[in-house]
């Protein structure tokens, strides 16, 4: 939301993410640039196709000089390591031996992209600052994991009898605590300060009870050098909450230590890590039908089924962590180890992450270390008095302020930010049973500018120069490291638009070790689209260079809208189709008018094409899924404080007269579709064929044939597609049946016969490059996906194969809930079952076919042994 795409990027990706197998030879001693039509995409073609065949627009440029200020939007060791020096300095670089699993001798990412050969040094610095830091805090600290408990260490924690409460205030010339406890009177409960600048109390129990009472609220009270004493949230808090009924009323700390007849026991042990994402963003408070903050409980309750029911697997939850400002989107956050109050508390939150892992859904919290809220009063910025970086969390004097989004920017090099954020990671997977994370804002942390009035057009010194803020980059790197060593399952996204290499491989390689990153610039291309292009002038070639331009082994997660998309402002893509008619267009008691013919068709047809091709995952925002109108408005001034654009109009997709239900009905079908086939996770990604002319694409993705007819008006009968393997092939998955709005024109028992192309082997002599083929009905605004039949399967194997033909299982909602479940039985079911080859056996298979001449993001344009160990690798 606040690096808002729609005039920004321009489609970047196209003009420096991608990178397939480099060609030996083709790239230039120094300053290497990326060009649209550079054979190193990810997304591989025939090789008829793969020489001189140029994508998208020439090389372009992104500017956020206009981007929105949408964020308007132990013991010794721990005391000795607080006397560390913020920054490390030339003299202690050479300090750190060599790890096994890590060595700046040999950066593993250059393997991978030659290119980057000459910022060389600029990777072994890094990694050399990486090492030195993390073999500075095990020296200090013990393993990295123990640093990341500060938790345990400050802020209020129970003692031998006591609660000892501890902040790190260097500035502060006194301090105390008080809150209710106290009468918020002080002056009994002073605290010490260490010479770290480590202010600490301990307060013995009364009566055998805490002193401090459950629930009760707390504040730090510290005395400014100019004599003034200030009342401030205790950096550590775990809860904070607001009096409800008094305007502009400040937060206040609150002490949460429940008794164990109230503390949330989990129940049920995290699912298993996906092989690819299917992500269900959501934002708790806006999730409920009516005009009001919705709680924890009622999206556990409500909320989760219907995402369960649409075969989903992951949920990415927003404004988790507590953000003073509700229209912020809660990337304004005040307290970091606290969860929004305005949903409910700890141990709310706690059962909707219980419930989730009982449907077998993961869950990833947007976590934003890229900058804080700029409250004095109830966040981290009234702790900076003025003092130097060195005693503070944030950087001093412009560095440490974010002039787009009027907030305060980290200082990365300093011990205890670093202690601050790691700990904040472990704090959320740990006692929030959190399966990762979604980095917000990554692109202002990798750079000192921040993206700010800068145009990344993809040459490589935008990216390796006196511009990177290696501190940062140090922190994502010691961040990722530590997240895999406490979780290996965990998901790490990154938000990042400016496309830094190797942001998506792992730290002992050169990377920054982030799992995926958001493939960002293609939702822009689709609103360019829908918004300014006749269809007949819609570029098959430049949508699908969109959706596959990205690096080598880096993965994706594409979308055609998240939160983004929804604000203020703008439209989602349903909206954008429709428009007007969605409030009077959208009965199925009516004929349906061209122009909501046409948007749901569009609708359908852009979210497959998206999910199919644009990436190793797939994200969708709550609502959206069904097609939701109008837009995203928090409660503001300026709509009267309004929340009737701030929640999710559950009923319409309820509804069963109005044709919502064909959209949700039709995304359910994508994601059942991906749980049979796992075509997102398959590295064979064959795009054979891209017809300007008829407006269709065809292209291979795991054991899945694509076809995609985005012509207005023109139906092809017998229109010949090329595949890989011969065999029959039947309908997997239609958007043109009548379950999903469509006109049911494609025959689903109709058996596809393949025909040989050319000599096996020689590309050159196939079909569009594949040595197979075979013809098909392609009804005009239709996309279909076809699978090849197992010839020892039984008749009745082959139509439940068929995703449009299922039956939605609904053991996972609600009994109580009959209505929603009757809804929701329409479409699909038997999701264990599956015909696909497995995946060590497809891609053997695949390995030793003659036939097969290119597959993306695991065999390189030409085949050698050489390329053995990549294939090994993926």
């Amino acid at each position: 939301c606040k690096l808002k795409q729609s005039t920004i990027i321009q489609s970047m990706e196209t003009n420096f993410n991608v990178l397939s197998k480099p060609i030996r030879g083709s790239f230039p001693s120094s300053s290497p640039k990326v060009s649209p039509g550079a054979s190193r995409n990810k997304i591989c073609f025939p090789s008829q196709h793969s020489t001189g065949l140029k994508f998208g627009s020439q090389e372009r440029s992104w500017d956020i000089s206009s981007t929105p200020k949408s964020r308007v939007r132990k013991d010794e060791r721990m005391k000795h390591s607080l006397a560390i020096s913020a920054v490390l300095s030339d003299d202690n670089l050479t300090m750190a031996p060599l790890e096994e699993d890590v060595k700046t001798e040999n950066i593993g990412l250059l393997n991978l992209d030659p290119s980057l050969e000459p910022y060389l040094d600029h990777f072994r610095y890094r990694m050399k600052r990486y090492m030195d830091q993390k073999m500075l805090i095990e020296k200090y600290e013990g393993p990295l994991e123990e640093f990341a408990q500060g938790y345990l260490k400050f802020g209020f924690n129970r003692e031998d009898g006591c609660i000892v409460y501890r902040e790190w205030a260097p500035a502060a010339q006194e301090a105390e605590v008080i809150g209710d406890f106290n009468g918020w009177n002080g002056s009994n409960h002073m605290m010490e300060k260490d010479q770290f600048g480590v202010w600490s109390i301990r307060i013995p129990d009364v009566d055998s009870k805490p002193a401090i009472p459950h629930n009760s609220r707390v504040k730090f009270r510290f005395k400014h050098g100019n004599g003034v004493w200030v009342d401030r949230i205790p950096a550590w808090i775990k809860y904070a909450t607001v009096a409800a009924t008094k305007f502009a009323a400040p937060y206040d700390g609150v002490y949460w230590d429940p008794p164990p007849s109230e503390r949330y026991q989990f129940k049920y042990p995290r699912p298993h890590k996906p092989r690819a994402p299917r992500i269900y963003e959501a934002h708790v408070g806006m999730s409920s039908s009516e005009p009001c903050v919705n709680s924890y409980r009622e999206f556990a309750d409500d909320v989760l089924p219907r995402i369960k029911a649409n075969n989903y697997n992951t949920v990415q939850l927003m404004a988790i962590m507590e953000h003073s400002y509700y229209g912020s989107f809660g990337y304004h956050v005040t307290n970091f180890f606290a969860v929004s109050s305005r949903s409910g508390n700890p141990e709310d939150l706690k059962y909707l992450i219980d419930k989730a892992h009982s449907l077998g859904l993961q869950v990833l919290v947007d976590v934003v270390h890229s900058h804080a809220s700029n409250n004095v009063t109830d966040g981290l910025s009234g702790f900076d008095i003025g003092q130097g970086s060195q005693e503070s969390y944030f950087h001093a004097g412009e560095r440490g302020y974010h002039k787009l989004w009027d907030s305060r920017l980290f200082n990365y090099a300093n011990w205890e930010v670093l202690r601050f954020l790691l700990s904040n990671l472990r704090w959320w997977l740990e006692e929030y049973n959190f399966d990762g994370f979604r980095f917000d804002g990554v692109t202002s942390m990798l750079y000192v500018h921040h993206g700010i009035n800068m145009g990344f057009t993809g040459n490589y010194n935008e990216y390796f120069s006196e511009a990177t803020d290696v501190d940062a980059v140090v922190y994502l790197m010691l961040a990722n490291n530590l997240i895999h060593k406490i979780f290996p399952d965990a998901t790490v996204i990154a938000e990042d638009v400016s496309g830094m290499p190797g942001l998506g491989r792992p730290v002992s390689e050169g990377g920054i070790g982030f799992d995926y990153r958001l493939a960002m610039a293609i939702p822009d291309k689709w609103i360019d689209y829908v918004k300014n292009k006749n269809d007949e002038d819609w570029s098959m070639k430049e949508v699908t260079s969109s959706l596959t331009n990205r690096r080598y082994t880096e993965k994706c997660i594409a979308y055609v809208e998240s939160h983004d998309q929804s604000i203020v402002g703008d439209k989602t893509i349903a909206f954008l189709l429709m428009d007007k008619e969605m409030y009077s267009g959208m009965s199925c008691l009516t004929d349906a008018s061209p122009v909501v013919d046409r948007g749901i068709a569009l609708h359908k047809m852009i979210h497959f094409f998206t999910m199919a091709l644009g990436g190793e995952g797939y994200l969708n925002f709550m609502g959206n899924e069904f097609g939701h109108p109008e837009w995203i408005d928090f409660p503001r001034e300026g709509n009267n404080w309004s929340y009737d654009k701030c929640r999710r109009q559950w009923n319409l997709v309820d509804s069963e007269h109005l044709r919502y239900k064909f959209m949700n009905a039709f995304d359910r079908a994508m994601n059942s579709l991906d749980e049979k086939f796992s075509f997102l996770a398959s590295g064979k990604q064959i795009v054979s064929s891209m017809d300007d002319d008829n407006k269709v694409v065809v292209f291979e993705r795991g054991d899945l044939v694509f076809v995609f007819n985005f012509h207005p008006n023109n139906t092809y009968e017998g229109y010949k597609v090329g595949c890989d393997l011969p065999g029959k092939y039947r309908v997997a998955l239609d958007s043109d049946t009548w379950e999903f709005g469509g006109h049911g024109r494609v025959g689903h028992d109709v058996d596809h016969f393949t025909s040989p192309e050319g000599i096996p082997g020689v590309p050159e002599t196939n079909f569009n490059g594949r040595p197979n083929s075979f013809k098909v009905l392609s009804p005009a605004r239709t996309c279909v996906a076809y699978y090849r039949v197992d010839e020892h399967m039984s008749e009745t194997e082959v139509y439940q194969t068929d995703i449009s033909s299922e039956l939605l299982p609904t053991a996972n909602i609600e009994e109580s809930d009959e209505k929603l479940k009757d809804l929701l039985s329409t479409n699909i079911s038997n999701i264990d079952q599956t015909v696909a080859v497995s995946v060590e056996e497809r891609d053997k298979e695949l390995k030793d076919s003659p036939s097969v001449s290119i597959i993306s993001d695991v065999v390189p344009a030409e085949w050698d042994d050489s390329d053995a160990n990549v294939w090994g690798e993926d």
